[in-house]
């Protein structure tokens, strides 16, 4: 018998970029995450899905494809949470729910940056392996972002 190592099914990444709010949160679209996230191919929505939800299709450059739906978005709070409903691969764990969150820095040295904090929950069934895949991706994400932003 196998045992499983108990892990946190959480994980939190964030990063202070120094580009103002608006400036990244207008990157911050579940369709236009490819333009700032290297390992996506493309991001398209997936038309006809549903009338109610937005659902994105994130096409990864290892062939990886997820469908996306957008749960929560605020333009006052500057926030988007998003869930994956489908994979290809499948996934190893039943479901995981996303938010990535900005701030605007308004003391201090990094006044006039974004804080940016992107978390994941995923359900029991999650491994250590598939939350330090999530944690090392959102770190490369966030640096990728970090690099488009302050180039606008």
């Amino acid at each position: 018998m196998t045992t499983r190592i108990p892990t946190s099914t959480s994980v939190t990444e964030s990063a202070v970029i120094t580009a103002p709010l608006a400036q990244v949160w207008h990157l911050i679209k579940l369709q236009d995450f490819h333009k700032f996230w290297s390992k996506l191919e493309k991001s398209n929505y997936v038309k006809g899905a549903s009338p109610e939800t937005d659902v994105v299709q994130w096409t990864f450059k290892d062939g990886t494809v997820l469908d996306v739906k957008q749960e929560e978005h605020s333009t006052i709070d500057h926030y988007i949470t998003y869930s994956v409903i489908a994979s290809t691969p499948a996934l190893t764990y039943s479901s995981v729910i996303s938010t990535l969150r900005c701030f605007a820095v308004t003391s201090g040295a990094n006044e006039g940056s974004t804080f940016v904090q992107w978390s994941a929950h995923f359900s029991s069934d999650a491994d250590a392996g598939v939350i330090e895949d999530a944690r090392f991706k959102r770190k490369e994400a966030l640096a990728d972002l970090a690099g488009v932003a302050g180039k606008k």
